[in-house]
């Protein structure tokens, strides 16, 4: 006769399987909620402006920047149609990213202390500030700059027709590289509080990061002057913001414990 205060494996893991269970469920909740959320500011830029204008919008810089009557070029067969869908889905995940974290946020935050919410929400905050203000600074200052420098180079015997889908490809290059180094000041932030590096170390390796910079600059920009300086110099300059918010940051998101064994407390 089996005993019936037994420990019966079914029972054991009873315990541990719902709230995994529940977990999952969360996490399909806040996917679908996210693609809802691309999926319709994809509908309404479909609508308006269009893909069509998306694309214009796009390309405009470069347009304004070749000689009067040229046009862009589409060597695909299907890709008219492609390309201003690709940039308008990609225009619809960027504006929709503010929604995408707070899904993230939602999901993550009721497993994090006091202290850790502190921690983590002004950091996807700034990070997603500081990519969009990177984005925009690409495409109103550095386009407006760089595409009429690069075609000024241009011999007079070559006619400059680029392609569309070979475009696209440059501008999220870019775009990609300048939201990355906007992002110095919250990677300065995180290596200083997890304690990587220290704030005097960061002063001291000031020289070391410019130089680190330009060769980044150097590979992630055209090969023109003016691409280059504009990314090179806002790194320099973020580096140094990213050094005084880390003091701030670190005094504000001590966990009760460092702050009662800090000299300050």
């Amino acid at each position: 006769m089996q005993n019936s205060s037994s420990p019966n494996p079914q029972d054991d893991l009873q315990d541990t399987e719902q709230p995994f269970v529940a977990h999952l469920i969360e996490l399909r909740d806040r996917l679908i909620k996210s693609v809802y959320g691309v999926g319709a500011i994809f509908a309404i830029l479909a609508i308006w402006p269009g893909p069509k204008r998306m694309y214009d919008l796009l390309a405009q810089p470069l347009v304004q920047a070749l000689p009067a009557g040229s046009k862009m070029i589409a060597v695909g067969v299907v890709t008219p149609f492609l390309i201003p869908i690709k940039v308008t889905a990609l225009a619809a995940l960027g504006v929709a990213l503010p929604w995408v974290l707070y899904q993230v946020w939602a999901f993550v935050a009721p497993g994090l202390y006091k202290h850790e919410k502190r921690l983590v929400m002004p950091l996807v905050v700034a990070s997603t500030v500081l990519f969009y203000v990177g984005v925009a600074f690409c495409y109103f200052f550095v386009f407006g700059r760089a595409f009429p420098a690069i075609q000024a180079m241009a011999p007079a015997s070559v006619s400059v027709t680029p392609d569309i889908e070979a475009y696209l490809d440059f501008v999220l290059t870019m775009f990609l590289a300048f939201g990355l180094a906007f992002e110095v000041p919250v990677a300065v932030v995180i290596l200083a509080r997890l304690g990587v590096v220290r704030i005097d170390q960061l002063r001291d390796w000031r020289r070391y990061f410019w130089v680190a910079a330009a060769a980044v600059a150097g590979l992630a920009t055209p090969p023109d002057a003016v691409s280059m300086v504009s990314l090179l110099v806002p790194m320099g300059l973020l580096y140094e913001v990213g050094i005084v918010a880390a003091q701030v940051f670190i005094k504000h998101t001590k966990a009760p414990a460092e702050a009662e064994d800090s000299p300050a407390a």
